[in-house]
């Protein structure tokens, strides 16, 4: 039997860790290597794509999971701040495109993301298409103020166009109600959401466009991902929103979601519910304005009456003096 004898270092040779033969630390080998990856400019921004494994998320907010793909793995963590900007939700099995940097943590030995951006992976590619059509369509003159309508004021019909299912709808009729229950509402159902969406929306809007009684449209549908809002991105969508004879405000998303359809339509709201009330008066505003109107009234009428009566006294003692 063969026998391999492997010389232990020396002390002569212990003096530097530099030589093949002398033994690292545990923490020193760790704290190199963490030195070596941490001061790499290639991975101090790095995109990762991969499938999400083992997501936890702890008790002060962190998330905590594993990128893979058939070949690999990779710890990630994002951190409370990052994670609390996410407009959707990271899932177990998720596809995803993930930004950050490559870091050591030393208690464990182990190397890690620390994530500041996630998306769901095609995102990338949508946000290319959607920036390619806004600027075609900006050139083509359909985001002009020019082009942008006037709102009625006191509006008796007003369309909306989304999913009767929708939050959405009930968020508009609520306002409308209790702004100006004067107005007649007429919904134009479509899917808000999907592959069919487009052409429904399309179609929804032509139905309201081509009655005279509708006085103002409004497309909205409530918050959602990217691809939650896609269709509102479509080209088709932006151009029917555009021919429309009727004004229309767009209420898509929250705040911060901003798709086509708000740059084409004559006036973008940040939410469904705001897009309702910019479309109608408040009655209370009515009722003070009419309030302020009858004081201004009354006080021109008191003024005229009191001007009437003194020319009348006048009239009168004229009369007296020549016919006492």
């Amino acid at each position: 039997m063969t026998q391999l004898s492997i010389p232990f270092p020396t002390s002569q040779s212990t003096n530097s860790q530099s030589t093949n033969t002398s033994p690292w630390t545990v923490a020193a080998l760790t704290a190199y290597i963490k030195d070596a990856l941490e001061a790499d400019p290639a991975l101090q921004r790095v995109w990762v794509t991969g499938e999400i494994s083992n997501l936890s998320r702890a008790a002060s907010g962190h998330l905590y999971f594993t990128l893979k793909d058939s070949q690999a793995a990779l710890s990630c963590v994002m951190w409370r701040s990052t994670a609390a900007r996410l407009t959707w939700q990271p899932a177990h099995g998720a596809a995803v495109l993930a930004l950050g940097r490559i870091a050591v943590y030393a208690p464990q030995g182990r190397y890690q993301l620390y994530v500041d951006h996630l998306q769901p992976a095609g995102v990338g590619d949508l946000h290319a298409r959607f920036e390619a059509l806004r600027d075609r369509l900006r050139a083509e003159g359909l985001f002009d103020a020019g082009r942008k309508r006037p709102l009625p004021e006191f509006p008796r019909t007003v369309g909306v166009v989304t999913s009767p299912q929708a939050a959405a709808l009930r968020d508009v009729l609520n306002v409308l109600r209790r702004r100006y229950p004067l107005v007649r509402v007429l919904l134009s159902p479509t899917l808000v959401q999907g592959e069919q969406a487009p052409a429904q929306i399309v179609a929804a809007l032509r139905a309201l466009d081509a009655r005279d009684d509708v006085d103002l449209i409004l497309l909205v549908r409530g918050g959602g991902s990217l691809e939650d809002l896609w269709a509102f991105n479509d080209e088709a969508v932006a151009r029917a929103v555009a021919a429309c004879r009727h004004p229309v405000i767009s209420g898509v998303g929250h705040e911060t979601d901003f798709t086509i359809a708000d740059f084409v339509a004559d006036l973008r709201a940040p939410t469904p519910s705001a897009a309702a009330e910019l479309a109608v008066p408040d009655q209370a505003d009515l009722r003070q304005r009419i309030g302020a109107w009858q004081g201004r009234l009354q006080a021109a009428m008191g003024q005229r009456l009191t001007a009437a009566r003194r020319a009348l006294d006048r009239q009168q003692r004229a009369l007296q003096r020549l016919a006492p």
